[in-house]
Protein backbone atom coordinates (compact mmCIF):
# COMPACT_ATOMS: atom_id res chain seq x y z
CA UNK A 1 0.00 0.00 0.00
CA UNK A 2 1.39 3.41 -0.93
CA UNK A 3 1.58 6.27 1.56
CA UNK A 4 -1.08 8.13 -0.39
CA UNK A 5 -3.46 5.17 -0.30
CA UNK A 6 -2.84 4.75 3.43
CA UNK A 7 -3.49 8.41 4.15
CA UNK A 8 -6.74 8.31 2.23
CA UNK A 9 -7.89 5.12 3.88
CA UNK A 10 -7.34 6.56 7.36
CA UNK A 11 -9.66 9.47 6.74
CA UNK A 12 -13.08 8.50 7.96
CA UNK A 13 -16.47 9.97 7.39
CA UNK A 14 -17.61 9.82 10.98
CA UNK A 15 -19.96 7.67 12.93
CA UNK A 16 -23.46 8.66 11.96
CA UNK A 17 -25.87 5.84 11.26
CA UNK A 18 -25.12 4.15 7.98
CA UNK A 19 -22.10 6.34 7.34
CA UNK A 20 -19.07 4.40 8.43
CA UNK A 21 -17.75 4.44 4.88
CA UNK A 22 -14.43 6.07 4.30
CA UNK A 23 -13.89 9.60 3.20
CA UNK A 24 -11.39 10.52 0.59
CA UNK A 25 -9.04 13.48 0.68
CA UNK A 26 -11.41 15.73 -1.21
CA UNK A 27 -14.15 15.45 1.38
CA UNK A 28 -11.74 16.35 4.16
CA UNK A 29 -10.50 19.31 2.18
CA UNK A 30 -14.11 20.34 1.71
CA UNK A 31 -14.56 20.65 5.46
CA UNK A 32 -13.54 24.07 6.85
CA UNK A 33 -10.37 23.73 8.90
CA UNK A 34 -11.93 25.75 11.70
CA UNK A 35 -14.45 22.97 12.18
CA UNK A 36 -11.88 20.23 12.61
CA UNK A 37 -10.09 19.58 15.92
CA UNK A 38 -6.92 18.74 13.96
CA UNK A 39 -6.51 22.40 13.11
CA UNK A 40 -7.51 23.90 16.46
CA UNK A 41 -4.74 23.05 18.93
CA UNK A 42 -1.93 25.31 17.68
CA UNK A 43 -4.29 28.00 16.49
CA UNK A 44 -6.13 28.32 19.81
CA UNK A 45 -2.93 28.20 21.87
CA UNK A 46 -1.46 30.94 19.69
CA UNK A 47 -4.52 33.10 20.28
CA UNK A 48 -4.32 32.55 24.04
CA UNK A 49 -0.61 33.34 24.00
CA UNK A 50 -1.29 36.70 22.34
CA UNK A 51 -2.49 38.01 25.69
CA UNK A 52 -0.82 35.58 28.10
CA UNK A 53 3.01 35.66 28.05
CA UNK A 54 3.19 32.62 30.32
CA UNK A 55 2.09 30.19 27.59
CA UNK A 56 4.80 28.21 25.81
CA UNK A 57 4.45 25.13 23.58
CA UNK A 58 6.68 22.12 23.05
CA UNK A 59 6.48 19.03 20.88
CA UNK A 60 8.55 16.00 20.00
CA UNK A 61 9.04 16.24 16.23
CA UNK A 62 5.28 16.28 15.58
CA UNK A 63 4.56 19.96 15.01
CA UNK A 64 2.91 19.23 11.70
CA UNK A 65 0.86 16.26 12.87
CA UNK A 66 -0.53 18.04 15.93
CA UNK A 67 -0.64 21.49 14.31
CA UNK A 68 1.54 23.15 16.93
CA UNK A 69 3.35 24.58 13.91
CA UNK A 70 0.50 27.11 13.85
CA UNK A 71 1.72 28.28 17.28
CA UNK A 72 5.34 28.27 16.11
CA UNK A 73 4.48 30.52 13.17
CA UNK A 74 2.99 33.15 15.51
CA UNK A 75 5.23 32.80 18.57
CA UNK A 76 8.53 31.26 17.38
CA UNK A 77 10.40 32.43 20.47
CA UNK A 78 8.01 30.49 22.71
CA UNK A 79 8.04 27.22 20.76
CA UNK A 80 10.38 24.31 21.50
CA UNK A 81 10.95 21.15 19.45
CA UNK A 82 12.68 18.54 21.59
CA UNK A 83 13.02 15.95 18.86
CA UNK A 84 12.12 12.38 19.72
CA UNK A 85 12.73 12.88 23.44
CA UNK A 86 9.29 12.85 25.03
CA UNK A 87 10.43 12.13 28.58
CA UNK A 88 12.99 14.93 28.50
CA UNK A 89 10.37 17.25 27.07
CA UNK A 90 7.95 16.64 29.95
CA UNK A 91 10.66 17.05 32.57
CA UNK A 92 11.85 20.27 30.93
CA UNK A 93 8.26 21.51 30.89
CA UNK A 94 8.07 20.93 34.64
CA UNK A 95 11.15 23.12 35.00
CA UNK A 96 9.52 25.83 32.89
CA UNK A 97 6.38 25.64 35.03
CA UNK A 98 8.45 26.02 38.19
CA UNK A 99 9.62 29.35 36.72
CA UNK A 100 6.07 30.63 36.25
CA UNK A 101 5.44 29.57 32.65
CA UNK A 102 2.42 27.48 31.54
CA UNK A 103 3.80 24.91 29.09
CA UNK A 104 1.59 22.85 26.78
CA UNK A 105 3.53 19.82 25.52
CA UNK A 106 1.94 17.85 22.69
CA UNK A 107 2.73 14.54 21.11
CA UNK A 108 0.88 11.33 20.22
CA UNK A 109 -1.09 10.02 23.21
CA UNK A 110 0.73 6.69 23.05
CA UNK A 111 4.03 8.51 23.67
CA UNK A 112 2.75 11.26 25.98
CA UNK A 113 0.81 9.24 28.52
CA UNK A 114 2.41 5.82 28.31
CA UNK A 115 6.04 6.66 27.58
CA UNK A 116 5.94 9.77 29.77
CA UNK A 117 3.91 8.35 32.67
CA UNK A 118 6.76 8.46 35.18
CA UNK A 119 7.65 12.08 34.31
CA UNK A 120 3.98 13.14 34.45
CA UNK A 121 3.64 11.59 37.90
CA UNK A 122 6.94 12.57 39.51
CA UNK A 123 7.92 15.81 37.77
CA UNK A 124 4.48 17.33 37.10
CA UNK A 125 1.70 15.96 39.32
CA UNK A 126 3.60 15.43 42.57
CA UNK A 127 5.03 18.99 42.75
CA UNK A 128 1.73 20.29 41.25
CA UNK A 129 3.42 22.06 38.36
CA UNK A 130 1.13 23.65 35.76
CA UNK A 131 2.21 21.44 32.87
CA UNK A 132 -0.45 20.55 30.29
CA UNK A 133 0.43 17.29 28.56
CA UNK A 134 -1.64 16.99 25.39
CA UNK A 135 -1.99 13.49 23.96
CA UNK A 136 -3.16 13.64 20.34
CA UNK A 137 -4.22 10.81 17.98
CA UNK A 138 -5.61 8.85 20.93
CA UNK A 139 -7.43 5.52 21.04
CA UNK A 140 -7.14 3.48 17.85
CA UNK A 141 -7.43 6.49 15.57
CA UNK A 142 -3.93 5.83 14.21
CA UNK A 143 -5.46 2.86 12.42
CA UNK A 144 -2.77 1.24 10.33
CA UNK A 145 0.09 2.24 12.60
CA UNK A 146 -0.71 -0.56 15.03
CA UNK A 147 -0.40 -1.16 18.75
CA UNK A 148 2.74 0.97 19.23
CA UNK A 149 0.74 4.03 18.14
CA UNK A 150 -2.64 3.11 19.66
CA UNK A 151 -3.38 4.52 23.11
CA UNK A 152 -6.11 2.47 24.70
CA UNK A 153 -4.64 2.56 28.20
CA UNK A 154 -3.90 6.25 28.70
CA UNK A 155 -7.05 7.22 30.58
CA UNK A 156 -6.63 4.32 32.99
CA UNK A 157 -3.01 5.23 33.65
CA UNK A 158 -3.56 8.97 33.95
CA UNK A 159 -6.62 8.86 36.19
CA UNK A 160 -4.66 6.71 38.64
CA UNK A 161 -2.15 9.53 39.19
CA UNK A 162 -3.00 11.71 42.19
CA UNK A 163 -3.48 15.45 41.76
CA UNK A 164 -3.67 15.16 37.97
CA UNK A 165 -6.58 16.69 36.03
CA UNK A 166 -7.61 14.43 33.13
CA UNK A 167 -9.88 15.65 30.33
CA UNK A 168 -10.97 14.57 26.84
CA UNK A 169 -11.80 16.92 23.96
CA UNK A 170 -15.03 16.18 22.09
CA UNK A 171 -14.86 18.30 18.94
CA UNK A 172 -13.24 21.51 17.69
CA UNK A 173 -15.37 23.97 19.68
CA UNK A 174 -15.11 21.83 22.79
CA UNK A 175 -11.32 21.75 22.44
CA UNK A 176 -11.24 25.55 22.28
CA UNK A 177 -13.29 25.78 25.47
CA UNK A 178 -11.14 23.18 27.18
CA UNK A 179 -7.87 24.94 26.33
CA UNK A 180 -9.20 28.27 27.57
CA UNK A 181 -10.00 26.96 31.04
CA UNK A 182 -6.89 24.78 31.14
CA UNK A 183 -4.53 27.75 31.40
CA UNK A 184 -5.50 28.69 34.96
CA UNK A 185 -6.47 25.28 36.34
CA UNK A 186 -4.17 24.53 39.31
CA UNK A 187 -1.71 21.63 39.11
CA UNK A 188 -0.77 19.32 36.24
CA UNK A 189 -3.09 18.13 33.51
CA UNK A 190 -3.47 15.48 30.81
CA UNK A 191 -5.65 16.42 27.83
CA UNK A 192 -6.69 13.65 25.44
CA UNK A 193 -7.44 14.46 21.81
CA UNK A 194 -8.58 12.23 18.99
CA UNK A 195 -7.10 12.07 15.50
CA UNK A 196 -8.54 15.49 14.79
CA UNK A 197 -11.35 14.58 12.46
CA UNK A 198 -13.99 14.05 15.12
CA UNK A 199 -17.54 14.89 13.98
CA UNK A 200 -19.14 18.09 15.24
CA UNK A 201 -21.10 17.95 18.50
CA UNK A 202 -21.21 21.54 19.80
CA UNK A 203 -22.67 24.50 17.88
CA UNK A 204 -20.42 26.98 19.68
CA UNK A 205 -17.58 27.06 22.19
CA UNK A 206 -19.17 25.63 25.36
CA UNK A 207 -18.90 27.09 28.85
CA UNK A 208 -16.93 24.36 30.64
CA UNK A 209 -15.80 23.72 34.20
CA UNK A 210 -13.62 20.83 35.34
CA UNK A 211 -15.70 18.33 37.28
CA UNK A 212 -18.91 19.28 35.50
CA UNK A 213 -20.16 17.04 32.67
CA UNK A 214 -22.39 18.36 29.88
CA UNK A 215 -25.85 16.91 29.28
CA UNK A 216 -26.42 17.04 25.53
CA UNK A 217 -29.74 15.22 25.31
CA UNK A 218 -32.41 14.46 27.87
CA UNK A 219 -34.10 11.06 28.26
CA UNK A 220 -35.97 8.89 30.75
CA UNK A 221 -35.14 5.27 29.88
CA UNK A 222 -31.34 5.12 29.77
CA UNK A 223 -28.30 7.35 30.16
CA UNK A 224 -25.30 7.04 27.86
CA UNK A 225 -22.16 8.50 29.43
CA UNK A 226 -19.70 9.00 26.57
CA UNK A 227 -16.37 10.71 26.15
CA UNK A 228 -14.20 11.98 23.29
CA UNK A 229 -14.77 10.55 19.84
CA UNK A 230 -17.73 8.44 20.95
CA UNK A 231 -19.99 11.35 21.94
CA UNK A 232 -21.25 12.07 18.40
CA UNK A 233 -21.88 8.38 17.78
CA UNK A 234 -23.77 8.13 21.07
CA UNK A 235 -26.01 11.04 20.12
CA UNK A 236 -26.74 9.36 16.80
CA UNK A 237 -27.47 6.09 18.58
CA UNK A 238 -29.90 7.92 20.87
CA UNK A 239 -31.66 9.30 17.83
CA UNK A 240 -32.03 5.80 16.41
CA UNK A 241 -33.40 4.51 19.70
CA UNK A 242 -35.94 7.34 19.75
CA UNK A 243 -37.48 5.74 16.67
CA UNK A 244 -38.07 2.67 18.86
CA UNK A 245 -39.90 4.81 21.42
CA UNK A 246 -36.93 4.85 23.80
CA UNK A 247 -35.69 8.15 25.22
CA UNK A 248 -31.99 8.28 26.02
CA UNK A 249 -30.08 10.87 28.00
CA UNK A 250 -26.62 11.53 26.55
CA UNK A 251 -23.96 13.09 28.75
CA UNK A 252 -20.52 14.23 27.57
CA UNK A 253 -18.24 12.97 30.36
CA UNK A 254 -15.28 14.97 29.12
CA UNK A 255 -13.89 15.61 32.60
CA UNK A 256 -12.51 12.27 33.76
CA UNK A 257 -10.66 13.59 36.81
CA UNK A 258 -12.30 15.24 38.60
CA UNK A 259 -15.33 13.13 37.69
CA UNK A 260 -18.85 14.58 37.83
CA UNK A 261 -20.18 12.22 40.48
CA UNK A 262 -23.41 14.21 40.86
CA UNK A 263 -24.24 13.72 37.16
CA UNK A 264 -23.74 9.96 37.49
CA UNK A 265 -25.87 9.75 40.61
CA UNK A 266 -28.62 11.80 38.96
CA UNK A 267 -28.55 9.62 35.85
CA UNK A 268 -28.79 6.46 37.92
CA UNK A 269 -31.76 7.76 39.90
CA UNK A 270 -33.65 9.39 37.06
CA UNK A 271 -33.17 6.96 34.15
CA UNK A 272 -32.51 3.68 35.97
CA UNK A 273 -29.87 2.34 33.57
CA UNK A 274 -26.39 3.50 32.52
CA UNK A 275 -24.20 2.67 29.52
CA UNK A 276 -20.66 4.07 29.33
CA UNK A 277 -19.06 4.44 25.89
CA UNK A 278 -15.39 5.15 25.24
CA UNK A 279 -12.63 4.55 22.68
CA UNK A 280 -10.47 2.95 25.35
CA UNK A 281 -9.75 -0.42 26.88
CA UNK A 282 -12.59 -1.53 29.16
CA UNK A 283 -10.03 -1.74 31.94
CA UNK A 284 -9.41 1.47 33.83
CA UNK A 285 -11.14 4.08 31.68
CA UNK A 286 -14.42 5.97 31.96
CA UNK A 287 -16.45 2.82 32.51
CA UNK A 288 -14.29 1.81 35.44
CA UNK A 289 -14.53 5.31 36.93
CA UNK A 290 -18.32 5.26 36.69
CA UNK A 291 -18.47 1.74 38.15
CA UNK A 292 -16.59 3.00 41.20
CA UNK A 293 -19.42 5.47 41.76
CA UNK A 294 -22.29 3.07 41.06
CA UNK A 295 -21.03 0.42 43.45
CA UNK A 296 -22.15 2.63 46.33
CA UNK A 297 -25.65 3.19 44.89
CA UNK A 298 -28.74 0.96 44.64
CA UNK A 299 -28.07 -1.56 41.86
CA UNK A 300 -29.28 -0.70 38.35
CA UNK A 301 -28.59 -2.20 34.89
CA UNK A 302 -25.11 -0.99 33.91
CA UNK A 303 -22.73 -1.83 31.10
CA UNK A 304 -19.28 -0.62 30.08
CA UNK A 305 -18.83 -0.41 26.32
CA UNK A 306 -15.37 0.10 24.85
CA UNK A 307 -12.50 -1.89 23.42
CA UNK A 308 -12.09 -5.45 24.72
CA UNK A 309 -9.04 -6.15 26.87
CA UNK A 310 -6.83 -7.14 23.97
CA UNK A 311 -4.65 -5.46 21.34
CA UNK A 312 -6.92 -4.22 18.58
CA UNK A 313 -6.87 -5.07 14.90
CA UNK A 314 -5.12 -2.86 12.35
CA UNK A 315 -7.13 -1.03 9.71
CA UNK A 316 -8.95 2.18 8.78
CA UNK A 317 -10.41 3.86 11.90
CA UNK A 318 -13.97 3.77 10.56
CA UNK A 319 -13.70 0.02 10.00
CA UNK A 320 -12.26 -0.44 13.50
CA UNK A 321 -15.09 1.57 15.07
CA UNK A 322 -17.64 -0.57 13.25
CA UNK A 323 -15.81 -3.78 14.20
CA UNK A 324 -15.76 -2.88 17.89
CA UNK A 325 -19.35 -1.53 17.82
CA UNK A 326 -18.21 2.00 18.61
CA UNK A 327 -20.13 3.54 15.72
CA UNK A 328 -23.75 4.62 16.10
CA UNK A 329 -25.35 1.33 14.99
CA UNK A 330 -23.07 -0.62 17.31
CA UNK A 331 -23.78 1.60 20.30
CA UNK A 332 -27.52 1.44 19.62
CA UNK A 333 -27.32 -2.36 19.55
CA UNK A 334 -25.48 -2.51 22.87
CA UNK A 335 -28.01 -0.08 24.37
CA UNK A 336 -30.89 -2.30 23.26
CA UNK A 337 -29.28 -5.28 25.01
CA UNK A 338 -28.95 -3.27 28.19
CA UNK A 339 -32.54 -2.03 28.01
CA UNK A 340 -33.72 -5.63 27.68
CA UNK A 341 -32.11 -6.32 31.06
CA UNK A 342 -33.95 -3.35 32.52
CA UNK A 343 -37.28 -4.76 31.34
Amino acid sequence: MTTEMQNEAEIFRGTTLGETRLKDRRSVRGTPKTGMPAFVLGEELAALADTDPRIVVATADLASANRTNDFRARHPDRFFNFGIAERNMITAAAGMASSGLVPFVATFASFAAILGAEQIKTDCAYPRQKVRVVGTHSGMSMGFYGSSHHSLEDLGMMRAVADLTVACATDADHLRGLLRIAVDQPGAMYIRLGRGRDPKVYDAVPDLAFGRAVTLREGRDLTILATGSTVRASLDAAEALAADGVTVRVVDMWTIAPLDVAAIEAAAGETGAILTVEEHNLTGGLGSAVAEVLVDLPRIPFKRHGVPDRFVEVGPPAALYAHYQLDAPGIAGVARELLARKG
